[in-house]
């Protein structure tokens, strides 16, 4: 089976965010997604281009067009949370964003009725009908199909970086797991997700694809659910291997480091030098420890086993990569890392808020739609003129 990589320009960026949608009295999620996308539509009927459904009716996605810079993307899509707004703050309804919903019970929410979600959740049963998960998707550009497997591969090494990162999933139905990314360990339960298999090159993808597809397993290669993938289709790496994140600034931090990640990588590669890359069982042990522990993961660093606190490794990495943030024109999302270092991950303050509200978990949903609102640091008020 061959499959065509479409033509893209390097190291431009895309960007997928999913939202929750919830009642802004209760904090309970609510199944208007399909009232919303109805709202959203054209002069003529036509849906709207960027902002579609998922697999349940409590949820949007904003996808973005291709844009240069991290900051065109992220304005592409929070231009397109204020437009969701204006739907739903009349009806009292929030957009929010997390790994997972506080206390949502799956059994209260709705299937989207597309054919292609029916035919997941019969596949899957309790499973497929447990993914109350929100995350997002970052693409990347590569100008050479046989990039890609070269740097997916190298990219598995910062999968603990950006678990520990993004993660906002430490309640699930109501329990505090005791994971920072719970969303991590339920989405790698579904046929084809999770981490990638370790492949050499273009044809052992597409030999992987044809024989998912001769035997059922998948349709086509979107059904491919890894953690990163390559992704034909817009000839691009798609990085889903994150929580969603609640604010703007996270957003563009995690989609800076990925953007200067890969081009760093495909730098190496048009140098000749060979794509670093770590055994499976450090890659499968460092995302355990960052779903896990957080930004209190110790990860494993590189194929001979050296072991560092994964803020530290960050930290280090905002400097390495900080030259070609620089020459992408997004230094200033790259350097947004340290607000999340400096201010605690999303599942560090959705327990900080749990805690300081003895355990309620709508105090939690109603900070995560504050954040949303008005970023992980709100303006400063401003300062009085003393005459």
């Amino acid at each position: 089976m061959g499959i065509e990589f479409a033509r893209s320009e390097r190291s431009t960026v895309g960007i997928e965010w999913e939202l929750a949608l919830v009642d802004r009295a209760t904090g309970d999620l609510v199944s208007i997604a399909d009232e919303v996308l109805d709202a959203l539509r054209g002069p003529d009927g036509s849906p709207h281009p960027h902002i579609t459904g998922e697999l349940l009716l409590n949820t949007v996605e904003l996808v973005s067009g291709v844009h240069h810079t991290v900051a065109g993307a992220v304005g592409d899509v929070a231009g397109q949370v204020a437009e969701v707004r204006a739907i739903t703050d009349p009806l009292g309804v929030d957009p929010i964003c997390s790994g997972s919903h506080p206390f949502g019970q799956w059994f209260d929410q709705q299937v989207t009725d597309k054919k292609r979600y029916h035919k997941l959740i019969d596949r899957t049963q309790w499973w497929g009908r447990n993914m109350m998960i929100w995350g997002i998707h970052v693409h990347v550009g590569i100008e050479d199909r046989d990039k890609v497997i070269p740097i997916l591969n190298g990219l598995l090494s910062f999968v603990p970086h950006l678990q520990a990162l993004s993660a906002s999933s430490p309640f699930w139905a109501g329990v505090n797991t005791g994971y920072a990314s719970n969303r991590a360990q339920m989405f790698q339960q579904l046929p084809t997700a999770g981490l990638p298999w370790r492949l050499e090159d273009w044809p052992a993808w597409e030999e992987y694809v044809n024989d998912l597809t001769v035997t059922g397993i998948i349709e086509d290669a979107s059904e491919v659910r890894w953690d990163i993938r390559p992704s034909p289709r817009w000839g691009t790496i798609e990085v889903r291997a994150c929580d969603g994140v609640s604010t703007v600034e996270e957003l563009g931090a995690i989609a800076a480091f990925i953007q200067c990640v890969v081009e760093w990588m495909s730098t190496e590669i048009d140098e000749g030098r060979p794509v670093p890359t770590m055994q499976p069982w450090f890659v499968r042990e460092n995302k355990w420890r960052a779903a896990r522990y957080g930004l209190a993961a110790e990860i494993i660093v590189n194929s001979t086993g050296t072991e560092r606190m994964v803020t530290d490794e960050v930290r280090r990495l905002v400097e390495v990569l900080s030259p070609t943030a620089e020459r992408l024109g997004c230094l200033t999302e790259l350097l947004q890392l340290n607000l999340i270092l400096d201010h605690g991950a999303s599942y560090q303050r959705q327990l900080a808020v749990a805690a300081t509200h003895n355990g309620d978990l709508p105090a939690v949903v109603a900070a995560l739609s504050r954040e949303l609102r008005e970023g992980l640091l709100p303006p400063a008020p401003p300062s009085r003129t003393v005459s």
